[in-house]
């Protein structure tokens, strides 16, 4: 089935004029893609299937195809490295090109050469684990040539118990128990955070007669409404952006929230403004720390707004969870995490503007739930599943995490 999928691309690409250069080969490829016969198009996404099964059962999360960056291999992220597959077909750019084409609509490839990147969701169905097995896909350009990035979304969801917070910070975050405000989960690209909102969809779904409203680009995880009714609005697909998914929710009678990214200015303020009218509010921001995070809100503002913002920020924000996941002494990866609960100590820092002191209040706050990132490390040190290196690696503060240690 690859020998013929591979040869169909062969033939495609050998199709090209010479004369049709840079970028306007995959416009070329675009246009063309649907002289294949349906027989063909299937042999293509089977391939593809193929590719993302063999991800699947090497555990990978990520994986890499097309671009000048590949080198004409697919690479793979197990476990946190990122690594060439090198008994998998190799694609030349225009055979991977045609091969991410052939899995897109006429309206997402408009989009992608129009904005020159396309976030979108990938699924099929997975024999080996008799369901359907779904993806967030990322297609871009790579010197004039189309490369993707796909990431697998966990067919099952941890348990919030798993994530091991202090009771007190799930309360924080729980409607029943405050029913408006602002909790975000923030890290770097691939440090769980979805995994998490999830898990935290999904404890309100086990016991929360709520509405929740999923606004994200592309949805990963879809949840099936249990205690809860859940809609998912894909950004693109179901909704023009964040912001209007965020303004039209206001019309659509919920309870819950969820904002995949709060990516820019209007966003941000959309949030803050739904908040403000009673609802709570889950988001995420790619910053490494709980301050880190107050501060981005804030840098993303116009200057003139900033003192506003702030205020209303100090009082609608409940909760901030950083987290990273760092190599374990088992080979896979591990969550630590800094979390923040909104103190009136910490509202006074925040409208003050004296961020800089909150780390202490995070310091000496754990009966109200909160921990460093640094205390967290430690534990994770002392509990014998990291090393000392990848502690004082993946620490936002390496001197505080050697004095701990020390300590």
């Amino acid at each position: 089935m690859i020998a013929d999928a591979k040869q169909i691309l062969s033939n495609f690409v050998a199709k090209i004029p010479s004369t049709v250069l840079g970028p306007e080969r995959v416009s070329y490829i675009i246009t063309h893609i649907n002289t294949l016969q349906i027989e063909e198009k299937m042999a293509l996404i089977k391939l593809m299937n193929a590719i993302l099964g063999v991800m699947i059962e090497r555990q990978a999360s990520d994986v890499e195809l097309g671009g000048f960056g590949t080198q004409k291999f697919i690479w793979l992220r197990i476990f946190g490295k990122k690594e060439r597959v090198s008994d998998l077909p190799q694609f030349s750019e225009d055979e991977a090109t045609a091969l991410i084409v052939s899995l897109l609509n006429q309206n997402q490839c408009d989009m992608l050469l129009t904005q020159r990147n396309l976030d979108f969701s990938y699924s099929f169905y997975y024999e080996p684990a008799k369901s359907n097995v779904r993806f967030r896909a990322d297609a871009y350009f790579d010197l004039d040539s189309l490369t993707l990035n796909m990431r697998a979304i966990n067919a099952r969801l941890r348990p919030i118990e798993s994530l091991e917070f202090h009771p007190f910070a799930v309360k924080m975050m729980s409607h029943n128990y405050i029913k408006f405000g602002l909790s975000l989960v923030t890290g770097i690209t691939g440090s769980g955070k979805s995994a998490t909102l999830d898990a935290i969809i999904d404890f309100h779904n086990d016991s929360d007669p709520c509405h929740v409203v999923i606004i994200a680009s592309p949805v990963e995880y879809v949840h099936k409404s249990r205690a809860s009714i859940i809609k998912h609005r894909e950004v693109g697909r179901d909704v023009l952006s964040f912001k209007e998914g965020v303004t039209q929710a206001l019309r659509q009678d919920p309870d819950i929230i969820v904002i995949g990214e709060m990516r820019d200015q209007d966003t941000i303020l959309a949030a803050l403004e739904v908040t403000d009218t009673g609802h709570k509010v889950f988001s995420t921001l790619h910053t490494s720390s709980a301050t880190e995070s107050i501060d981005r809100i804030i840098a993303e503002i116009h200057p003139n707004e900033q003192e506003r913002v702030r205020n209303r920020l100090a009082d609608v924000l409940i909760s901030v969870v950083s987290q990273k996941l760092v190599p374990s002494l088992d080979g896979k990866r591990v969550l630590a995490k800094e979390v923040l609960i909104v103190t009136p100590s910490v509202k006074a820092a925040i409208k003050n503007d004296n961020t800089s002191e909150i780390y202490m209040m995070i310091n000496q706050g754990a009966p109200q739930g909160m921990i460093t990132m640094e205390q967290d490390l430690l534990r994770l040190y002392s509990e014998r599943k990291i090393s000392k290196e990848n502690a004082v690696a993946y620490a936002n503060n390496k001197t505080r995490i050697l004095q701990l240690m020390k300590g």
